[in-house]
């Protein structure tokens, strides 16, 4: 297996046989007789594994372990000693070192642990190229949102994110509260660590309380083995618990002492364990009135809502539904081969025009169905979902969302403002084709843009 290595021993002889053996077999070999200068060739040079002598004047192969240790964890290191050191070589095996050799060693022995290291090395890189690939997937950069509104939550993630606070986010369903909790994971010291997400409207209470704490083999029945529950999982990274306001009183008083007393009992268990964890949780629900309502615990409401981030719903962050629809429209191409390049005026209109009670989740289902079915290289009006272009039914669909409860003066003023604003954008916030599609004149047009504080591109 090809592989860089980097040889340190100050015994010049048997640096050279030692070059000579490992290049034979197809290494790509840097020998050197100074630590220092091997520590300081790390910095600027592609090292896969290290063979470093225990015994060195100067700094010892100890010393050269403990710096790879703490500054290129991923690199295995192999530490050769001289016959009668063992008590030396069991120290460098507790402190990191991949392996070690016993000196005189034949070449069969050393050529082995040598593959072995390789191969760990490969799959070490490979673990942090995927690794590097979800960061980037996941992080802040790659949510869209050049609005006001999602700007704001960006600075929130940012801010937030290095911190160790507990996070909650609100929003309807499909805001993107799940991608808000993986970018502040990916911005977190904890970013190397595992992301855990349980959705806790999922489970039945029984269920979810097992799934988060784990259980003991025979505390209930089927429980055949012990099984490490997901703040376990999570550990030292992030755990994002989606839907906290379905969780059970029974399970509110657990996850309470847990985020208190960073430790937990597994279901049928006694011991307490420890655990690093931050915890992001989520919901669609106005956890504030759940509390007054006697549904949520005003302690661990607390507890949870360190730092608030508020997704905005899409209909309010309209400048970024052409960016979203181009970005999905793109996606759902490559994924499906498609010619799809973009969308018709006319269709487009529609897309920026609709209400999206479902938000971004519903935009994506709906690109995703327009690329799938297209079979031209434009988006046509035609071709979009009835309800998108059937305002009867969008107007029906608008009143079905509406509380039973509501103050009739204000939301008719909400109402008139969406609708003077979806004429802006379907006019192209031309102000005369705006007040013909409301059918009101230019001029009371722009006191209703005063009033509602609607501004023009």
């Amino acid at each position: 297996m090809s592989a860089n290595i980097l040889l340190l021993d100050d015994e010049k002889n048997y640096l050279l046989v030692l070059e000579s053996v490992l290049t034979d077999e197809g290494y790509s070999v840097t020998a050197l007789s100074s630590p220092e200068m091997g520590l300081a060739y790390l910095d600027d040079s592609e090292v896969d594994v290290i063979v470093t002598d225990m015994k060195m004047p100067g700094m010892s192969g100890q010393d050269v372990l403990e710096h790879v240790k703490r500054n290129y964890p991923y690199i295995p290191v192999l530490i050769m000693t001289a016959f009668g050191s063992i008590e030396s070589a069991v120290e460098a095996m507790r402190i990191g070192a991949f392996d070690y050799i016993t000196k005189p060693f034949n070449n069969e022995e050393l050529l082995l642990s040598l593959d072995k290291a390789a191969r760990f090395a490969r799959t070490q890189q490979e673990n942090r190229r995927l690794r590097q690939q979800i960061q980037e997937k996941f992080g802040p950069n790659n949510i869209i949102g050049r609005g006001k509104a999602m700007q704001g939550v960006l600075e929130m993630v940012h801010r937030a994110g290095p911190s160790k606070s507990t996070v909650l986010i609100t929003g309807e369903s499909g805001t993107g509260k799940e991608l808000v909790a993986r970018a502040i994971h990916n911005v977190s010291p904890r970013k190397d660590a595992p992301f855990i997400s349980v959705n806790c409207a999922a489970l039945n209470p029984g269920v979810l309380e097992s799934e988060l704490f784990g259980h003991e083999k025979g505390s209930f029945t089927g429980a055949t083995a012990l099984r490490k529950g997901r703040f376990e999982s999570a550990n030292t990274g992030t755990l994002f618990l989606d839907e906290i306001g379905e969780i059970s009183m029974d399970t509110q008083v657990k996850l309470l002492r847990v985020l208190q007393e960073r430790t937990l009992e597994r279901v049928g268990g006694t011991q307490p364990i420890e655990v690093d964890i931050r915890v992001v949780a989520a919901t669609n629900k106005n956890l504030l009135e759940e509390v007054q309502n006697g549904n949520f615990r005003e302690d661990l409401y607390y507890r949870l809502n360190v730092v608030s981030i508020e997704m905005p719903p899409l209909r309010e962050r309209r400048e970024d539904i052409p960016l979203l629809a181009a970005f999905f429209l793109d996606k759902y191409a490559k994924e499906n081969d498609k010619p799809v390049k973009s969308f018709s005026p006319a269709a487009m209109d529609y897309i920026s025009g609709y209400e999206w009670p479902g938000n971004v989740r519903q935009l994506e289902n709906v690109i995703e169905r327009c690329v799938v079915l297209a079979s031209r290289e434009f988006i046509e009006a035609d071709e979009l979902p009835p309800e998108l272009r059937d305002e009867e039914s969008q107007f029906k669909g608008a009143v079905d969302m509406l509380p039973a409860k509501l103050d009739l003066p204000q939301t008719l003023e909400r109402i008139e403002a969406a609708l003077v604003r979806r004429a802006l954008v379907r006019s192209d916030f031309v102000q005369v084709k705006a007040a013909e599609l409301l059918n009101i004149s230019k001029s009371l047009l722009q006191y209703k843009m005063k009033k509602y504080k609607l501004t023009t591109k």
